[in-house]
């Protein structure tokens, strides 16, 4: 059976879509769907390409009790259009990109991770790494929500790897 594919992406893949990977990746693994969703996570820039996470999103990250220590950034490819299901970016400059990189016929796996959030309406995970410690944590309190919110939706879909169709409806919707 294939698995339905997730992949995150910011800007230069060091802090918040490494971030939502690790979270999602934890949240997979403990609402038992590992055998069903893969996670990945990618930059719209190469700025960083091999590097761990930012230093900063890790460890606000292991207070949290989420590893990102394995992740290592990389820009996004043309066959991620092709191979993801879903593309969840992190904010609108991210959302432009994408989908002007992406293929007409792929445009429909393009989002914003906040669509998923339940505890309001979120245009966007702000960029944290100009800004203090606070910014991380504000991040994680985002892409908590998104992501447990994405995974009531997986279980709602029920069997993602046989209906990836039905992941393009809305999160209110469903």
């Amino acid at each position: 059976m294939k698995k339905y594919s997730i992949l995150f992406v910011c800007m230069g893949n060091i802090c918040r879509s490494p971030t939502a990977h690790g979270v999602f990746r934890q949240k997979v693994i403990a609402h038992g769907l590992v055998a069903r969703v893969s996670v990945d996570s990618a930059g719209t820039h190469n700025y960083h390409p091999g590097s761990p996470p930012d230093a900063r999103s890790q460890t606000h990250a292991s207070r949290r009790g989420y590893d990102l220590s394995d992740l290592r950034a990389r820009r996004v490819k043309d066959d991620d259009f092709i191979c993801h299901d879903l593309i969840l970016v992190m904010d609108m400059d991210n959302l432009t990109a994408m989908q002007s990189e992406c293929p007409p016929e792929q445009l429909h796996k393009v989002r914003l991770l906040t669509e998923f959030c339940r505890l309001g309406n979120r245009h966007g995970v702000p960029d944290p790494y100009y800004g203090a410690a606070n910014g991380f944590e504000a991040v994680l309190d985002l892409i908590e929500d998104a992501c447990e919110g994405l995974i009531l939706h997986l279980k709602h879909q029920g069997n993602t790897a046989s209906r990836p169709a039905d992941m393009t409806v809305r999160p209110d919707q469903s």
